[in-house]
Parts: C-alpha cells; structure tokens; sequence
C-alpha cells in the first residue's frame, strides 16, 4: 500500500463557487501561476504517485455554499485518479480543510474523532500552562487534525491522523520587537497543538492501535532562533521515544537544518528560495515490521524526479510543498 501526505498550496483557488475545477487563465494562489498550469500539474502529480490515499493538506474549502469532498471528487474524475473518495472532518473557517482521497476499492476510511481525559476532541479547545505563570491558558486548532479509521480491503486496520499544526511565522509584523513577540507566541502555540496531539497519539499506542501521523507539522529541529527557548521542537514532541519517521530522526541527530527538505519557498526582498523539511509520516513501532518505505518527491533532491523532466516541473509548479510518501505492506 502507499500513503502520501501532500499540502497543496491554495487547493481551493482552482474551483468556483459550485465546487467546480477551473482550468483558465486566470491566476491561482500561486504566484505567477495559472489556475490551468496548476491544476494540470497537480493532475500530473497525482497520476504518478498512484497511491491508495492522500491526505491533501491545504485541500479545498468547505462552508455554507462550498463542500470539500464535492471539489476533490471533481478533481479525481478529471484526471481520472482511482483516489475519488472522500473524508473530512471538523471544517474550519481559514479555507484550508484537511481531506483524506483514497481509493474505495482498496480501503474503506471514516471520520473517527476521539476525546479523553488527557487529550479532547480536535474541534474543542485544550487547557494548559504554556508560559508557567501557574494559569492555564486555553488553545485551539484552526485546523482540526482530521482523524480516520481506515480498513483495508484485507481487513487491516489502521488509525489516520492528520495534520497541520500552526505556523511559527510573524505574518503581519514590522518592527523587531513585534516580531519577536509574535514568534514566540506563535511558537508557545503550536507547541501546546504538539503536546494535545501527542497525547491523543499516546492513546492510541496504549490501546496498541497501529497509527499513523502524516501532515504538515511546521516544526523541525534548528529552523528557527526562539527553538532555543523551548528545547524542544514540535517534531521532537510528537515523536517522543516511539514513533518514527526516517527524515526527522536524521534531522534531530543532526542538529543543524535537515539534509533532507519537503517545501521551498521564494523569500521576496532577496530573490532566493528557502527549502525546509516540514511534511512527515510518522508510524507506530507495530508497523516497522512492515518493511515501511519513505519518499519525498523532490523535484531536486529525489534522482527519478530529476530525471523526469515532466514530472520535475509539475512539481514546481502544483505547490510549494512536495508530497512524502509511505510504502508499506499492508
């Protein structure tokens, strides 16, 4: 079986207000880019990942008029992906749902939240003492981690969680000092989202579930100067001493910005492009047996991608991020 995690920038830009996929001339969300070229670049990726299920990070909206599952089904059949079903969880109001798109003939998945003491249900909000001042301060996801049970078609079961945990950038601060402050806040705040999560991942391992925590975590080990202040990295938080992802382990060895990187993005005012590794599939102990296998598919990094030229330029252009993948025998 494959698995992918794939945050796909702006997602929703390429559909109209019915939900339909728009492949015009007209602008996507992605800078210089047509909604045509970033729809059949997407189209193109997915073809080549033929995976068994997605979890689109950054999928298409879902609110009063537009529905997520009714866009990503519309985008499977025009490019004829045998990934055509859908499962979403909690919506939320920043256009940028977190959706599941698998094949139905291979696994059946639902939305399958849970709460306990320890760790509440994703669209509730999570108490806790971020700053030590003994007051407990009250968090909250702007995106919920959507959470799948998953069955394959052999009656293997697996729990699915995705994720996208807040962004530690500054938007919208000018002077230095505000800078700061709002890093830091933002920081402190995607920590305690690692923390909630990591709890409900504990749950899970307790339980013996096999689990999989797959998304877009915005954290890695020595990517930003606040790290020092904290000690810990979200990533370091939701691994623990038991889940494992290849990529961040090596990254957390190395305590310097990670060999390997799965986003990159073009800084304006100097005209150059930061890569980082942000996107992880982290499994349980149970399903190291499985001869597990990752991938990231970048355009640069990864030799097949390089060597497909096709391939190496649809994904520079479908996203800023680039998709990581699991193989595993299931």
């Amino acid at each position: 079986m494959r698995l992918a995690t794939y945050n796909v920038e702006w997602f929703t830009n390429l559909f109209d207000r019915n939900d339909r996929l728009c492949l015009d001339d007209k602008w996507s969300g992605r800078r210089d880019i047509t909604r045509a070229e970033q729809g059949k670049a997407l189209g193109h990726v997915f073809r080549k990942l033929d995976c068994d299920a997605v979890m689109i990070v950054e999928a298409p909206d879902s609110s009063r008029r537009r529905k997520t599952d009714r866009a990503l089904t519309a985008f499977a059949g025009e490019f004829d992906l045998r990934t055509r079903a859908v499962a979403i969880g909690f919506v939320n109001d920043t256009q940028q749902e977190i959706a599941l798109l698998y094949d139905p003939d291979l696994v059946s998945a639902v939305h399958d939240p849970r709460a306990s003491e320890a760790a509440p249900q994703f669209d509730t909000a999570f108490k806790i003492d971020l700053d030590i001042d003994a007051t407990e301060d009250r968090v909250e996801f702007s995106k919920p981690p959507l959470e799948v049970a998953m069955q394959t078609i052999s009656g293997t079961t697996l729990r699915l969680i995705g994720a996208h945990l807040k962004s530690k950038a500054p938007h919208g601060a000018t002077t230095r000092d505000e800078i700061m402050r709002r890093s830091i806040a933002n920081r402190r705040k995607q920590l305690a989202q690692a923390i909630w999560l990591r709890r409900r991942i504990e749950d899970h391992l307790t339980a013996r579930d096999p689990v999989i925590l797959l998304g877009d975590l915005n954290d890695g080990p020595g990517l930003d100067e606040y790290e020092h202040l904290f000690g810990r990295s979200s990533v370091e938080i939701l691994m623990g001493d038991d889940m494992y992802d290849p990529h961040a382990r090596q990254a957390l060895r190395q305590r310097v910005p990670a060999m390997h990187t799965s986003a990159r993005f073009l800084i304006h005012p100097q005209n150059t492009y930061l890569q980082a590794l942000l996107d992880y599939m982290m499994i349980s102990p149970d399903l190291m047996a499985r001869r597990p296998a990752w991938r990231i598919w970048h355009p640069f990094n990864d030799a097949e991608c390089w060597a497909d030229e096709d391939l190496r330029a649809a994904l520079l252009i479908a996203s800023d991020h680039f998709p990581v993948t699991l193989d595993i025998e299931i």
